[in-house]
C-alpha cells in the first residue's frame, strides 16, 4: 500500500466472492480492508460477524455475484443488515459483477425478472448506493430507486489493444448481436475503428445461431466486444464467421469473465486468437488459459470510490485515460 487516505469514516469490507480485487480497490485508495468474518453453519446459512466499530463510517462492500451466486447474494444481503444495524452512516454496495442481470425483462409468458427482484433486495436489506461495471441492460438503473454509478470497462479495454497496436482503419469492432451496438460504438470511438454487427438469432437459453455480418470485416482485424462471456457460444461462433468472411485476426473482450460450462474448451478451439477480460469475476489460476489476457479495474473502482467518498464527479472514469 504506497499510500494511506486520512479519512477514517471511509472503511471497505470484502466479502467472498472476489478478495483478489477487493485487496487491488483497497490498496489504490490506501486504506487496510475491513476485519470481517464470514463463514457459514453447518447447515449452509450465512453467518457475518464484523470484527470493528463502524458507527458513523462510510462503508463499502466488495461483492461481485459470481458463481456460487446465491451464496454470494446472501452475503451481501446479510453483511448490509448487519452494518445498518451497527449504526454505519452508508453502506454502499461495490458489485463489479451484477448476477441475475439477463433476466431485465418478460421476454415470455411466466417470466420472472431477477435484476429487478435483486435490484429490490438490495434495496429493502438497507443499500444506500450501488456502484458496478457494465450491467448486461443499462435501463437496470432504473430498477433502483438509490443512486446507482455504472461504470465502463470499455476505456480500460481500449488502453490494452491501443498497446498492442490494434486501432485506426485496419480494426473492426464487432458487436456479437444488436443489444451490443452501443458498447461496440463506444470502444471503436476509443479505437478510431469502424464497427460491424452480427446480427443472430437465439432458438433458447445459451444456444445461438449467427446469421449474418453487417459491416465490412475481409481483410480487417477484428474485435470482438459483450458484457459478459458465459458459455463462450455466442462469441465463438462469431469469431468463427468473421474467419470465414475474411477477417485475418480476431480478437474477444468482455468485461466479465463468467466463463462457466464448455467456455474455456471452446475458447481454446476458436479462432479467437486472444481474449482480454477485466478482473470483476475472480479467475482461478488453473481457469487463466494461455488466450485469456486480464486487465484489472481495481484503480477504476478505487477511484470512483474516493470521488463518491469526497462528492466528485465520476464523469470523468468514463474517458480513456491514455486517449
Amino acid at each position: 500500500m504506497s499510500n494511506t487516505y486520512s479519512d477514517p469514516r471511509l472503511k471497505i469490507f470484502a466479502l467472498n466472492s472476489n478478495k483478489t480485487l477487493a485487496t487491488k480497490i483497497a490498496d489504490s485508495i490506501g486504506v487496510k480492508l475491513g476485519e470481517i468474518n464470514v463463514t457459514q453453519f453447518s447447515d449452509g446459512e450465512i453467518q457475518v460477524n464484523i470484527e470493528e466499530s463502524v458507527r458513523g463510517s462510510h462503508i463499502y462492500i466488495i461483492q461481485s455475484t459470481s458463481a456460487p451466486v446465491n451464496d454470494n447474494l446472501m452475503e451481501v444481503l446479510i453483511t448490509i443488515d448487519a452494518l445498518k444495524r451497527a449504526s454505519a452512516a452508508s453502506v454502499n454496495v461495490v458489485m463489479p459483477y451484477y448476477g441475475y442481470a439477463r433476466q431485465d425483462r418478460k421476454a415470455r409468458a411466466r417470466e420472472p425478472i431477477t435484476a429487478k427482484l435483486v435490484a429490490n433486495m438490495l434495496t429493502i436489506a438497507g443499500a444506500d448506493r450501488l456502484l458496478t461495471l457494465d450491467l448486461h441492460a443499462a435501463q437496470i438503473q432504473g430498477f433502483f430507486d438509490i443512486p446507482v454509478d455504472h461504470l465502463m470497462g470499455a476505456p480500460l479495454i481500449a488502453n490494452y489493444f491501443v498497446e498492442q497496436g490494434l486501432y485506426g482503419k485496419d480494426v473492426v469492432v464487432v458487436s456479437p448481436d444488436h443489444g451490443g451496438v452501443t458498447r461496440a460504438r463506444k470502444l471503436a470511438e476509443f479505437l478510431k475503428a469502424p464497427i460491424a454487427i452480427i446480427d443472430k438469432r437465439r432458438p433458447r437459453a445459451n444456444v445461438s445461431e449467427v446469421m449474418n455480418i453487417i459491416g465490412n470485416v475481409s481483410g480487417k482485424k477484428c474485435v470482438l466486444i459483450d458484457d459478459m462471456i458465459d458459455t463462450a457460444g455466442t462469441i465463438t461462433l462469431a469469431a468463427n464467421a468473421l474467419k470465414e468472411k475474411g477477417a485475418t485476426e480476431i480478437y474477444a473482450s468482455c468485461t466479465h469473465p463468467v466463463l462457466s460450462g464448455p467456455a474455456l474448451d471452446r475458447i481454446t478451439e476458436s479462432a479467437i486468437t486472444n481474449l482480454v477480460v477485466t478482473d470483476t469475476i475472480n479467475l482461478p489460476r488453473e481457469r487463466k488459459i494461455d488466450k485469456i489476457i486480464e486487465v484489472s479495474v481495481g484503480e477504476l473502482i478505487g477511484d470512483a470510490i474516493l470521488r463518491i467518498h469526497e462528492s466528485r464527479p465520476l464523469s470523468p472514469l468514463f474517458e480513456n485515460p491514455n486517449r
